[in-house]
């Protein structure tokens, strides 16, 4: 039996977040794996001599005020990655091809073309001032969301009236934002902006709020970056800075269960015995966190669960093939004119490899590319035959040139039930909880678990998507630890 100060179990960015905190502090930590390669959904993975993505395939966050930053600030990680000089294309349903500058007033220009003049600058310009507020604020209230008296005083400490002034926008929606500005009745636009919040926020502008639309549609305005050899070289550093600090990272260990008692928790493991800690961080899906504790000391958490229908998974596609042209663009969301056969996604987003990175295949001339798009519901949407999605899918990228289906040297893909095999979450699902306007911000699931010295970070807290939430979630996570027992 081995024993930690504290046990992290999951290790993608909000693990890894948490783990690497909680080991600057001179704690002891286990990270405890279930896979044989960390990183969770920010990964890569061999397959027949090439390296595909594992999920996440973008990478934001190392601007100021960023949670990836702070974290690489605190630890002095370097991070070996490629600046983008166009962050991503959209292509259109009419085949209109879009150029998501990073520049704002670029970008304004661009949507003014696209899109016509009325109301684009106004409405991008407040969006980037509200995608402003959320990041400098975001390292500003760690204990947020409360869920004690300690969090308010703490919040109190840390406000101003700017976020006063910002605090309304949780209570609009994208949807009525966009009418604020006679932009729904532009349908083109419309299109385009449901399709960009399902990359980030996991749902369209009826359901999220203008804190976390405007944020997740700006995105592409702030500095995003390539990791030669894929998103677990953004991984290694840190697992390595782990090791370095005592720490220890626990791969192929699938906990089972989890018991409370006096000294902290005992956590039985499906293979490799198990272990003692005083504190527990789950970063796996709070779905997953619940089933493991089997005293029923969780029962308060359960009604903030969401079940399949309020979740998506994925349809995933890796593709190698020849290409002796290599785009300079390397990320690219294609909006169908018709839904998806099966999956019923009305977009799939694709990701290339960098033109300068040989790294992710043993040949000359050959490009690795990541495609998904969403599944809607996993748990009862079951892909009977992806053979056919996947024909439609090269079908597309061949109308636009990006492959010919004569090159391809390599192909595979995976549905919901694929991604619950690999990953363990449940129903398969990906890309954390959607947002909802009934949920408001600090109606969120809090990084306390139990209530005592369990907390939990990831895709499913707050704010909890992407590689930028869920940085945020382990540092939120380490804070309310700190300040509750250290």
């Amino acid at each position: 039996m081995k024993e930690f100060d504290v046990c992290v179990i999951g290790s993608g960015m909000a693990g890894i977040t948490s783990a690497c905190l909680l080991a600057q502090k001179g704690m002891r930590v286990g990270l405890l794996e279930q896979n044989w390669i960390p990183g969770g959904c920010t990964s890569a993975y061999p397959r027949k001599g090439y390296i595909f993505e594992t999920g996440a395939t973008t990478l934001v966050g190392l601007d100021p005020h960023m949670p990836l930053k702070y974290l690489i600030d605190q630890t002095g990680v370097k991070i070996k990655s490629r600046k983008l000089e166009i962050p991503m294309s959209v292509y259109l349903k009419d085949g209109r091809k879009i150029i998501r500058h990073q520049n704002l007033e670029a970008w304004i220009k661009e949507a003014e073309q696209i899109f016509g003049n009325k109301n684009q600058r106004k409405f991008w310009e407040d969006c980037f001032k509200v995608s402003q507020f959320v990041w400098e604020t975001s390292l500003k209230q760690k204990m947020f969301p409360p869920s004690r008296f300690s969090d308010l005083l703490h919040a109190a400490k840390n406000v101003n009236l700017q976020q006063f002034q910002f605090a309304k926008y949780a209570f609009i929606s994208m949807k009525d934002f966009l009418s604020k500005y006679e932009l729904l009745e532009n349908q083109t636009f419309v299109d385009f902006i449901n399709e960009q919040l399902l990359i980030t926020a996991q749902n369209h502008m009826e359901e999220v709020n203008v804190l976390f639309g405007a944020t997740a549609l700006c995105y592409t305005n702030y500095s995003n970056y390539y990791v030669d050899g894929g998103l677990i070289n953004l991984v290694n550093p840190f697992i390595d800075y782990l090791q370095e600090k005592n720490g220890e990272l626990q791969l192929r260990t699938e906990v089972t269960s989890i018991e409370k008692n006096e000294n902290g928790y005992q956590i039985y493991t499906k293979k490799e015995g198990e272990y003692r800690c005083k504190y527990l961080i789950s970063a796996i899906p709070i779905n997953n966190t619940l089933p493991l504790f089997k005293n029923g000391t969780l029962k308060k958490v359960k009604e903030k669960i969401l079940g399949s229908k309020s979740l998506n998974s994925a349809f995933q596609m890796g593709i190698a093939f020849k290409n002796s042209n290599p785009a300079p663009i390397i990320h690219h969301q294609i909006h169908l004119e018709t839904p998806l056969n099966q999956v019923g996604a009305k977009s799939i987003f694709l990701s290339l490899n960098h033109p300068e990175d040989t790294s992710r295949s043993q040949e000359s001339g050959i490009s690795v590319a990541s495609v998904s798009c969403h599944i809607a519901d996993p748990e009862n949407n079951y892909i009977h035959h992806k053979e056919k999605v996947e024909k439609e899918i090269i079908h597309k990228l061949e109308s636009l040139d990006f492959l010919q289906k004569e090159n391809i040297v390599y192909q595979h893909s995976s549905t919901a039930k694929s991604w619950q095999k690999w990953t363990k979450r449940a129903f398969g699902f990906v890309g954390g909880y959607p947002q909802y306007m009934h949920i408001k911000p600090w109606q969120m699931n809090d990084a306390r678990l139990d209530q005592d010295k369990a907390y939990i970070c990831g895709d499913t807290t707050y704010p909890g998507q992407g590689i930028p939430g869920a940085t945020l979630s382990g540092i939120i996570a380490v804070e309310k630890l700190t300040r509750d027992h250290l």
